[in-house]
């Protein structure tokens, strides 16, 4: 890792900093950790190098706000939200305002490792760059028009039990056009599938 460069966590839960903490420290990063957004605004950080992982739900300042204030200051920190399994559309409504990344909960040390290695390096520039943007909506040519629909909800943050009550079909038959547009995407997950949609400019910000 580069020098001068800091993960920061923002998060209301002890045991989760101290979790979060250990696995990054343990992969050789630095680590500042502060239990409201409001200590991390009031401090530098904001103005260093690095990137910051912000829980979705917090007391005072949320992590949606949090990354809004950041947005009005202009800080250049990435951003990387934490979200419970319910809180999908908040962590969609955050990439869509500028987020790196989204980690829904509960995440293995590799794909958070994984997540702060993209933002460190910066892939939020290059995922929307125009030839990342064409190559995408190359992928999205490939769908079938039920597919289309299906990726276009997945990506709002809904579950496949709401999907198949939109589009009036079953669970199971929503679950496989699910599978299938992952493939066609090459997405690794839902955050990778709604960073495509964001730079491939198909969805409204809502």
């Amino acid at each position: 890792m580069a020098p001068n460069r800091i993960v920061f966590l923002v998060d209301d839960d002890a045991a989760v900093r101290d979790s979060l903490r250990m696995s990054l420290e343990l992969a050789g990063h630095a680590v500042e950790a502060f239990s409201r957004a409001t200590a991390f605004l009031a401090s530098d950080a904001p103005k260093m190098r690095g990137c910051l992982i912000t829980d979705i739900r917090m007391p005072d300042m949320d992590g949606l706000e949090l990354q809004e204030e950041l947005v009005r200051r202009n800080a250049p920190l990435p951003v990387i939200v934490i979200t419970g399994h319910g809180d999908v559309p908040l962590a969609v409504r955050a990439m869509k305002a500028g987020a790196v990344d989204f980690l829904e909960k509960p995440f293995a040390r590799e794909v958070l490792l994984a997540a702060v290695d993209r933002a460190l390096e910066e892939t939020a520039t290059s995922a929307r760059s125009e030839s990342y943007a064409e190559d995408v909506r190359t992928r999205i040519a490939l769908l079938t028009p039920r597919e289309r629909e299906v990726f276009e909800l997945i990506v709002v943050g809904k579950l496949s039990k709401v999907i198949a009550h939109e589009l009036g079909a079953s669970i199971r038959t929503i679950e496989v056009h699910r599978g299938r547009v992952m493939q066609k995407m090459q997405a690794r997950g839902l955050p990778d599938l709604v960073r495509m949609a964001i730079s491939a400019n198909v969805l409204e910000l809502r």
